[in-house]
C-alpha cells in the first residue's frame, strides 16, 4: 500500500513470509512423506525455511514447523510468552497510553494464533493421528484470514487511525475459532486429564473475550471494566492451570504430584456453591433494591437474610452433608472411597481402649461408618453354631437365631469368601447364591448385605448391615472394601478372643500354682510324719521317742493351721523383725535327720531381717534338703552365715554331683521342672529365689557337675536401737 500506510509496508515482506510458512506448516501436518506409507512410522525429515537454510523436523502427529523447526515441548511455551507479552502491552497502554491501537491490534491476532497454533498440535500429537484437512484449514485459514484483514487495514489506514472496529470483529472471529479448536481438543483427549483441564480454562478464557468484543460490538466501543477483568480472568487461568499440572497426572497410570483430600474438596465445593447462591439472591436483591421503590431495601435486606438461613440450615443437616459428599465422590474421583482416610480411622477406632463387653458394638459402629449403613449385626463361632452376638438399629421383633456351621450358606462364606446380597435382582451377580440364604434373613427389614468375618481359611463369624439411606448400590470397590474389612474385623476380634483365654489361662495358672505350693508344704508336713511313723516301730518303749514324736505332730499341726487360715481368710504373712542367726539354726536342725548331716558356722554378731519366719526358715530348710539330695551321705554341707554391717549373707556348699551351665541357665529356676522323679514339684528353688527377691535380696548359684555347688544368699539388715 501507498499513502498514508507507507509506514506499515514493513508488515508486507513480514506478511508474505509468515503465510508461506504457515500454508507449509499446516500442509506437513496432514502429508506423509514422499514415498511412504501414510500408516508407516514417522520419521525424522528436513523442511526448508525462507532463509534457505534446512531445519530438521519430526513428519509425525504433533511436530508443528512455524519458521524454524518447533519442538514439541515448546509450543506452549511459545503461546505462554506471545500471551505474556500481549498482557505486557495491555498493562503499559493502560498506565502510559503509549502503544497504539494498531499495535494493539497485532498482538491480539498473534495471540490468537500462538493459542490456535498450540491447539493444533496438542489435538494432532495426542489425537494419535493426523487431524482432518477441514479442521486444519478453518483454524490455520481463520487465522491467516483474520492476519491478512488486519494488516490491509493498518496498511490502507492512517497510522493515528482508530483500530478498534477492527479488532472488535476480528477479536470476535478468533475467539470463536479458537472456542471450536478448544472443543476439539476436549473431545479427543479421553486419556488424558491435563490437556481436559488446559481445555476447560482455554474454553473459559475465549468464552469471555467472546463475551467482550459481542458486549463492544452491541456498544461499538470496548467497556474499560471488561478490558480490564480480561487479566483477571487469565490469572485464574494460570492458576488452574498451574494447581492441575500438580494434582493430575499426564496419564492415568501415573501418579500425581499433588492429591487434594476429599474433605478440602467437600469444604471447597461447599462454600463454592454458597458463595454461588448468595451471590444469585444478591443481584436479584439488588436489582430489587434498584427498582423496588420504598420497600427495595427491606426487601434486599429479606433475601439475603433468607439465604443465609437456609444456607445454615442445609449444611446444618447430617443428610444433606452425606448426599452432597456421595455427590462429590460420584462425579470428582475416579474411586468411591479414600481408601488411606477409611483405613486409619477403621484402625484408630478398633485400637482405643475399651470394655470387653463394647467390643462388639464397636466393631459394627466401625464397620458402618465406613458404608455409611445405619446398624447392623454380628455372628461369631461358638462350638458347632454361629450364635448373634450383638445388633444395633435393626427393626426386629424377634431374637436372632444361630446358624449352624454346617449349612450351604457358611460354606460359601468359608470357601467362596462370597458377600451377600439379599434383596439383590441381578441373577448374574451379587444374587448368584442367594438360594443358600437362611429364611430369618427376610425378615430383616432393610437388610443391605451379608459378609464374612476370616482369619487365614478359618470362618470365625459373620456380620449383617443395614441398607445405607443414600447410595445402596454395590460396586466391586464395595466388595473388595468388604472383604478386606472384614479379614481385620476377623484378626481384631480373634484377638480379644485370645486375649480372654490367656486371661482365664492366667487365672488358673495362679490356682494351680497356688495348689502347686500348698502341695508343695504338704509334702514337708507328710514326710515329717512318716519319719515318725518308720521310726515308732523302733523306739516305741523310748521315752525320748515320745516326748520328739509329739513335739513334731504339734510343730506339723501349727504349720498346718496357719496354711489353712492365710488361704481362708487370705491373711497376709506374719511380718517381723527376725535374728538371723536363729533363723539359719532352726533351718539346720529341721535338716538333721538326713546325711550328710549339714554342719554350721557363724560368727558372734547377729543381724536383723524383716520377714516371715515360717517362710524363711523353708526357704533355707529346701536349699539345705537340696543339697543332702544331691550329695552322697559321706560328703559334707557347709552353712555359713557372715553378717556386716548392712549386708547379711548365707551360703550352702556342697560336694555333691552338680550342675553344669544349661542346666543353671535353663532349668534351675523354672517351676514344676524337676529332677527328683516322683519325689518332688520342682518349685522349691524357684519359690526360694522369688521370696528371696521379694526380701530385697538375691540368690546366686555356682556349680560344676561332680564337683557340688555352691548358693549364696544376700539379705540387707535391719537397723535396730
Amino acid at each position: 500500500g501507498g499513502g498514508d500506510g507507507a509506514g506499515h509496508q514493513w508488515l508486507q515482506p513480514v506478511f508474505r513470509d509468515w503465510v508461506v510458512e504457515f500454508i507449509e506448516l499446516m500442509h506437513s501436518i496432514k502429508r506423509p512423506a514422499t514415498g511412504s506409507d501414510p500408516t508407516a512410522t514417522p520419521r525424522l525429515t528436513q523442511i526448508p525455511n525462507r532463509t534457505g537454510n534446512a531445519g530438521l523436523a519430526e513428519d509425525a502427529p504433533g511436530q508443528i514447523i512455524l519458521g524454524k523447526a518447533f519442538e514439541k515441548p515448546l509450543k506452549k511455551e511459545i503461546a505462554s510468552l506471545i500471551n505474556t507479552v500481549w498482557l505486557l502491552a495491555i498493562a503499559i497502554d493502560s498506565k502510559w497510553s503509549r502503544i497504539g491501537s494498531g499495535t494493539l491490534l497485532l498482538l491480539e491476532i498473534f495471540r490468537y494464533g500462538g493459542w490456535i497454533v498450540s491447539l493444533t498440535g496438542m489435538l494432532t500429537f495426542f489425537s494419535g493421528h493426523r487431524i482432518p484437512l477441514s479442521l486444519s484449514i478453518l483454524l490455520g485459514g481463520s487465522w491467516v484470514l483474520a492476519l491478512g484483514a488486519a494488516v490491509y487495514s493498518l496498511s490502507s489506514n492512517s497510522p493515528k487511525s482508530d483500530s478498534i472496529p477492527e479488532m472488535i470483529w476480528l477479536g470476535l472471529f478468533l475467539s470463536i475459532v479458537g472456542l471450536i479448536g478448544v472443543e476439539q481438543l476436549y473431545k479427543n483427549t479421553a486419556k488424558n486429564r491435563q490437556i481436559k483441564l488446559l481445555g476447560l480454562n482455554l474454553g473459559a478464557m475465549f468464552i469471555f473475550d467472546i463475551y467482550l468484543y459481542s458486549h463492544s460490538l452491541i456498544f461499538s466501543q470496548i467497556n474499560p471494566d471488561i478490558w480490564q477483568a480480561r487479566a483477571v480472568v487469565t490469572i485464574a487461568v494460570v492458576l488452574f492451570i498451574a494447581v492441575g499440572d500438580l494434582a493430575l497426572p499426564p496419564r492415568d497410570s501415573q501418579p500425581s504430584a499433588l492429591s487434594i483430600s476429599r474433605p478440602i474438596i467437600f469444604y471447597t465445593t461447599s462454600l463454592t456453591a454458597a458463595g454461588g447462591f448468595i451471590t444469585v439472591l444478591a443481584l436479584g436483591g439488588y436489582y430489587v433494591k434498584l427498582y423496588g421503590g420504598n420497600w427495595g431495601t427491606v426487601i434486599y435486606t429479606l433475601l439475603l437474610f433468607t439465604a443465609l438461613m437456609i444456607i445454615a440450615i442445609t449444611f446444618a443437616s447430617s443428610t444433606v452433608r452425606e448426599i452432597f459428599s456421595v455427590l462429590i465422590s460420584k462425579h470428582l474421583f475416579r474411586h468411591k472411597y479414600d481408601y488411606r482416610a477409611e483405613w486409619l480411622k477403621l484402625i484408630n477406632q478398633l485400637s482405643q481402649p475399651t470394655n470387653p463387653k463394647d467390643i462388639y458394638e464397636r466393631t459394627i459402629n466401625a464397620v458402618a461408618s465406613i458404608f455409611k449403613s445405619p446398624g447392623g449385626a454380628i455372628w461369631m463361632r461358638k462350638g458347632r453354631m454361629m450364635t448373634p452376638i450383638y445388633h444395633t438399629a435393626l427393626n426386629i421383633d424377634f431374637e436372632l437365631p444361630c446358624e449352624p456351621l454346617s449349612t450351604a450358606f457358611c460354606y460359601t462364606l468359608r470357601d467362596d469368601e462370597w458377600v451377600f446380597a439379599p434383596h439383590s435382582t441381578d441373577n448374574t451377580g451379587h444374587s448368584q447364591y442367594n438360594e443358600y440364604l437362611p429364611e430369618w434373613v427376610a425378615c430383616i427389614p432393610d437388610l443391605w448385605i451379608i459378609f464374612p468375618l476370616l482369619v487365614e481359611h478359618e470362618l470365625i463369624g459373620f456380620m449383617a448391615l443395614t441398607r445405607p439411606k443414600l447410595d445402596s448400590s454395590l460396586t466391586w470397590e464395595d466388595l473388595d472394601l468388604l472383604k478386606t474389612v472384614g479379614r481385620q474385623i476377623a484378626s481384631y476380634l480373634e484377638r480379644h478372643k485370645q486375649a480372654e483365654q490367656l486371661a482365664e489361662s492366667r487365672q488358673f495358672d495362679a490356682f494351680n500354682k497356688l495348689a502347686a505350693f500348698i502341695m508343695h508344704d504338704l509334702k514337708n508336713l507328710i514326710a515329717q510324719q512318716a519319719l515318725v511313723v518308720r521310726n515308732a516301730a523302733k523306739h516305741k518303749d523310748n521315752p525320748a521317742f515320745f516326748e520328739d514324736a509329739i513335739h513334731t505332730i504339734e510343730n506339723s499341726v501349727y504349720r498346718m493351721n496357719n496354711l489353712l487360715r492365710k488361704l481362708q481368710q487370705h491373711e497376709p504373712e506374719e511380718i517381723r523383725i527376725l535374728s538371723l542367726k536363729e533363723v539359719v539354726i532352726e533351718a539346720v536342725k529341721k535338716c538333721q535327720d538326713e546325711k550328710p548331716i549339714p554342719t554350721l558356722r557363724m560368727g558372734d554378731s547377729d543381724s536383723k531381717i524383716n520377714a516371715d519366719q515360717d517362710r524363711l526358715v523353708m526357704t533355707f530348710t529346701h536349699l539345705i534338703k537340696n543339697a543332702q539330695d544331691a550329695t552322697p551321705p559321706n560328703g559334707f554341707i557347709d552353712v555359713t552365715l557372715r553378717n556386716d554391717d548392712k549386708i547379711a549373707t548365707i551360703t550352702i556348699e556342697d560336694n555333691g554331683s552338680g550342675m553344669d551351665e544349661d542346666f543353671l541357665r535353663n532349668r534351675l529356676f523354672k517351676p514344676f521342672d524337676t529332677t527328683k522323679t516322683g519325689k518332688g514339684m520342682g518349685i522349691g528353688v524357684y519359690q526360694a529365689r522369688e521370696y528371696i527377691a521379694s526380701l530385697g535380696g538375691t540368690l546366686t548359684v555356682s556349680s560344676a557337675p561332680k564337683e557340688g555347688s555352691l548358693f549364696t544368699i544376700t539379705l540387707s539388715a535391719v537397723k535396730t536401737d
